[in-house]
C-alpha cells in the first residue's frame, strides 16, 4: 500500500516530515511563483510595445496621432538629457509631486478623522450626510476653474484641487470602517471598562485600517490626477502644462511621455505604500494568495 500523504497548500508531504523541510518547500514555491508572475508581467508589457512598435512601422495605426514606444523612447531620453521646452523636466515633476504629496497628506488625515469621528457619533453622520453627499456630487474637473479663480496659478489651487480628489475617496473608507467594527469586540472593551477614546484608539481604528489603506492604495494616484488636472487647466509649470504644451503642438510623443512619467511616480508610490502597510499592519494575517 501507498505511503500516506498529507497535503500543506498546494503541495504534498509524507507523514514525518519536518517543519523546516515543510517551510523549505514553502519559501521555494513562494519564489517559484514570485519568478513566474514577473516572466509574465515582463513578457505581457514585451509583447504589447513590440506589437504597438510594429503597428506603428507597417502604418497599421497613424504614429501622427499613436506615436511609437521608440519614439515615446526618444522624447523621454531629450527631455531627461536636453530638458523641456519649458524648463528643466524635473523641475516640472517637482511641482506636480509637490502638489500632489501635499494634497495627498491633507487630503488622507482629514478623510481619515473625519471618517471615523462622524462614524463615532451617529447623531453628526446624519446632519452632516446630505452635505457630504453634495460635495460629493460635484465633477472635480469642474471645481478646477473654480480653484484657479480663488487661489491662482499657483500651488494653492493644485493643491485644494487633490485635497478634494483624494478626502472622499478616504473618508468614505474610513467612515465605512468604524461603522463594520466587530460588535463582540467593542461590546468586551465595553466590559472591560474602557472609554470612548480607548475604544476607538484600541478597537475601532485598528479595526478600520484595512479600510483606510485601501483607500489610501488608490487616493495618490487621484492625487496625482488632481494636481495634474489642476495644471492642464492652468499652470506656469508641472507635467500637466508639458501635456497641455505637446497637445497644443500634435506633439503624440511628449503626450505618451507625460503619462510614462506619471505611471511610474504612481507605481512608485504604490510600493511605498505597501512597504508601510506591511510595516504598520504586522498584525494582520497574510492574504490567502500568499499563504498557498
Amino acid at each position: 500500500m501507498a505511503d500516506a500523504t498529507f497535503n500543506v497548500g498546494a503541495a504534498a508531504f509524507r507523514p514525518g516530515t519536518s517543519d523546516a523541510e515543510i517551510e523549505a518547500a514553502a519559501a521555494k514555491a513562494a519564489g517559484h511563483r514570485r519568478r513566474m508572475v514577473t516572466a509574465w508581467r515582463v513578457g505581457i508589457l514585451v509583447v504589447f510595445l513590440g506589437l504597438w512598435e510594429l503597428a506603428g512601422r507597417l502604418n497599421w495605426i497613424d504614429p501622427f496621432f499613436y506615436a511609437m514606444p521608440s519614439t515615446i523612447a526618444g522624447r523621454l531620453y531629450e527631455w531627461i538629457t536636453e530638458g523641456t521646452s519649458e524648463g528643466p523636466l524635473w523641475y516640472h515633476l517637482w511641482v506636480t509631486m509637490e502638489e500632489a504629496m501635499i494634497g495627498f497628506v491633507t487630503g488622507s488625515i482629514a478623510g481619515v478623522v473625519i471618517g471615523i469621528a462622524l462614524g463615532r457619533n451617529q447623531m453628526a453622520a446624519d446632519v452632516f450626510s446630505i452635505y457630504i453627499k453634495v460635495i460629493n456630487s460635484i465633477p472635480r474637473v469642474v471645481l478646477a476653474p473654480i480653484f484657479i479663480m480663488i487661489f491662482g496659478l499657483g500651488l494653492g489651487s493644485k493643491v485644494a484641487l487633490a485635497f478634494v480628489m483624494v478626502f472622499f475617496v478616504v473618508f468614505h473608507n474610513a467612515f465605512q470602517g468604524v461603522r463594520e467594527a466587530d460588535r463582540a469586540m467593542i461590546a468586551n472593551a465595553r466590559i472591560l471598562g474602557a472609554s470612548d477614546w480607548q475604544l476607538t484608539r484600541s478597537v475601532i481604528v485598528p479595526s478600520a485600517m484595512s479600510w483606510i489603506f485601501a483607500s489610501l492604495h488608490v487616493s495618490f494616484g487621484f492625487a496625482i490626477i488632481g494636481a495634474i488636472v489642476g495644471e492642464f487647466v492652468g499652470s506656469r509649470y508641472g507635467i500637466g502644462l508639458l501635456i497641455n504644451v505637446a497637445k497644443g503642438s500634435f506633439d503624440a510623443a511628449g503626450m505618451y511621455a507625460a503619462i510614462v512619467i506619471v505611471m511610474v511616480v504612481a507605481l512608485a508610490a504604490e510600493y511605498v505604500m505597501t512597504l508601510v502597510e506591511q510595516r504598520l499592519a504586522k498584525w494582520r494575517p497574510q492574504p490567502l494568495h500568499e499563504t498557498q
